[in-house]
């Protein structure tokens, strides 16, 4: 029987179309999975996200472990600084085998000095402990499986942040200052930073300056028993600046549009390099190596002949069924490689050889969006970008270009001040 969330209830109420995802039965949209898109492009969506598991990492070789596990060098390189990442800062990465594959892909918060929190993929808690305790033998550490002991949404869109402004402890001053891949605040009575970010209703929160939209907005941490009651507070305070409750199609097409990979799918079982996401491994400038040793990193240096990833877009909206073995063809016929994810970003559009965003600025009077198929492509070769390609399955054929970014001018990294 699949796991419920604490929102499970509100969204069988609410008619939604609920499947199963990592082992939990999860909403896949409510009344239209355009339109929850189209909301956190231009106002903001709500997403259900406690299926996601959280794994507590401390002690005094808490940051030992990490290091010799975790992909993100933890010393180096953190944000736009040189040095080691800080209290109140969290950061990307994956965590592989010996052999260089992807175990799951996680963002790191350092909560305080020798304690950390691991957010992980729905159904990856008990995984991701059981490979850091393997690794922790002779270690003073403590890894804790917390899985559906954090209650979690995320609030994403433009408009996240005057949302949230008039629901937290505060107001706007109080989130003042968070800069992408910040946080603030713990939700954890047990914790540093407990109740330093509260909401007015008295929840303390974790409040995260990030998400899997690649739009501005936060995710919220909360114990369980808050999750239904900031739910609906978020929801009816954002009702008259048009936020929608958001399921898991809105979310996996938005991600794609946006460059994210799903683990699993996009990163997997061959060896994490020869990607749009190398920002997660710790290259020296030269890239020559790496900057530390971890769990994995011979294997990625010597995998010239592992498999390439790239990101396409489509000419129209049609897909392909990635999960139905859907082939990648160059123009002459060859069979170079399948389709790992293809969704359709419904915010998006051609102008000539140009795509825009509805959010676009600088897009021609009248542009109206109609969506294209994105996603992304593993071959056996590199490809480089404006390349034309041939998606096909069974019968249906697609033309896709490769490309370097997918959904223009996303808001994710636009400074706060500027969005509240």
């Amino acid at each position: 029987m699949a796991h419920q969330t604490p929102l499970h209830a509100w969204h069988t109420t609410q008619g939604a179309k609920m499947a199963e995802f990592g082992g939990y039965d999860m909403p896949l949209w409510y009344a239209s999975a355009k339109q929850e898109h189209l909301s956190v492009l231009t106002a903001a969506g709500l997403f259900d996200t406690s299926h996601m598991a959280v794994v507590g990492v401390q002690g005094p070789d808490a940051l030992a472990l990490l290091q010799a596990c975790f992909t993100k060098d933890l010393d180096a390189c953190i944000g736009r600084h040189n040095g080691p990442i800080a209290s109140g800062r969290c950061v990307y990465g994956a965590f592989l085998s010996d052999g260089g594959e992807v175990i799951d892909d996680a963002i790191v918060f350092k909560t305080a000095d020798r304690r950390f929190l691991v957010v992980v993929n729905a159904g990856m808690g008990g995984t991701v402990s059981r490979h850091l305790e393997m690794h922790a033998e002779g270690l003073d550490v403590r890894v804790e499986d917390r899985t559906d002991g954090v209650g979690k949404i995320d609030l994403q869109g433009p408009l996240a942040g005057k949302i949230l402004g008039r629901l937290v402890d505060g107001g706007p001053s109080a989130m003042a200052g968070m800069v992408y891949f910040s946080f603030k605040g713990h939700f954890d009575p047990d914790a540093p930073g407990y109740a330093d970010l509260m909401l007015k209703d008295g929840t303390p929160v974790l409040l995260s300056r990030t998400g899997y939209t690649g739009e501005f907005g936060f995710e919220i941490f909360m114990q369980p028993d808050r999750v239904l009651p900031v739910w609906e507070s978020v929801l009816s305070e954002g009702a008259p600046l048009g936020v929608l409750p958001c399921g898991l199609a809105a979310r996996d097409s938005l991600r794609a549009g946006a460059g994210l990979p799903l683990s699993h799918q996009d990163i997997g079982a061959w060896p994490f390099i020869h990607h749009p996401w190398e920002f997660a491994l710790p290259f020296t400038p030269d890239r020559s190596g790496f900057s530390k040793s971890f769990l994995g990193d011979k294997a990625l240096l010597e995998a010239a002949d592992a498999p390439w990833t790239a990101a396409y877009v489509g000419e129209d909206l049609r897909k392909v069924n990635a999960a139905d073995g859907a082939q990648v063809l160059l123009p002459d016929g060859r069979i170079i490689g399948s389709v790992l994810t293809c969704a359709t970003d419904m915010g998006i559009g051609r102008v000539g050889s140009r795509i825009y965003s509805i959010a676009s600025g600088d897009a021609p009077e009248g542009f109206s969006p109609r969506g294209l198929c994105c996603g992304f492509v593993k071959t056996d070769r590199p490809l480089e970008s404006g390349q034309t390609l041939t998606l096909r399955n069974g019968r249906r054929t697609i033309q896709a270009g490769v490309v370097g970014d997918i959904r223009p001018d996303r808001t994710a990294r636009r400074p706060i001040q500027t969005m509240l």
